[in-house]
């Protein structure tokens, strides 16, 4: 059982969401807008924050930026708008996932299963931690510390960044598809789209690399997949 806080103005749609959450065994608390959501989070807890966008007093992306200031605790975004920019700043902003409406229950129960595993296991990030340091090409990053430093700049990274640049640095210089680094840090169960990952490349490219338009240290091997330089 995980504990879910949900935010969805629509009465309806809120209703058949709780509903389906505690058939499956989990506890859910249902709000109707971002300032009850803000609010909710700060008295507790939570596995998973099912959160639409479009919401009133306090909307969607500001929730989802103030929860990333202090917590990473999975987010699925649900969200009308289908535009890639939309999607894209939900990414950015620290979402885990997100699903576009009208979405089908199967699938939507399946992602916040997911979530909530990737979220429980060995904590927040998704698996189990250890003490190494790892430098490749001016990048170090001790793992058990959640600490990154380019070129003696130190970096903070949200966890997907930080897990991202992780798999990248232990398999430098190795060709990576997106499926694999989807497998590796979203879990073998992620049922989005590879826009997910590419965002945080992008993301991940406009901190480490000295031009980001032209990357010399996490670059893209056209067809298959990202490759991290070893030098």
């Amino acid at each position: 059982m995980a504990t879910v806080l949900l935010v969805e103005d629509d009465d309806t749609l809120r209703e058949t969401l709780v509903y389906l959450l505690r058939r499956e065994g989990h506890e859910v608390s249902a709000v109707a807008d971002g300032q009850a959501a803000l609010d909710a989070f700060a008295e507790r807890p939570f596995d998973m924050i099912l959160l639409d966008l479009m919401i009133p007093i306090v909307d969607g992306v500001e929730v989802c930026r103030q929860v990333r200031q202090t917590s990473t605790v999975p987010i699925i975004m649900v969200t009308a708008k289908n535009t890639e920019a939309d999607i894209v700043l939900g990414l950015e902003l620290g979402a885990d996932d997100y699903i576009t409406k009208p979405f089908s229950t199967p699938e939507l129960l399946a992602r916040i299963r997911s979530a909530i595993r990737r979220g429980q296991t060995s904590g927040s990030s998704g698996k189990p931690k250890n003490d190494d340091v790892i430098e490749v090409a001016g990048i170090t990053m001790d793992v058990e510390r959640h600490r990154v430093r380019v070129d003696d700049r130190e970096l903070a990274l949200p966890l997907k960044e930080f897990e991202l640049l992780e798999v990248l640095m232990d398999n430098a210089g190795r060709v990576l598809t997106r499926r694999q680094l989807l497998n590796r840090v979203w879990g073998a169960d992620y049922f989005g789209d590879t826009k997910t990952l590419d965002v945080h490349v992008r993301r991940l490219r406009a901190k480490i690399e000295h031009d980001p338009t032209a990357p010399t240290r996490l670059v893209t091997v056209r067809g298959l997949g990202y490759r991290l330089n070893e030098a």
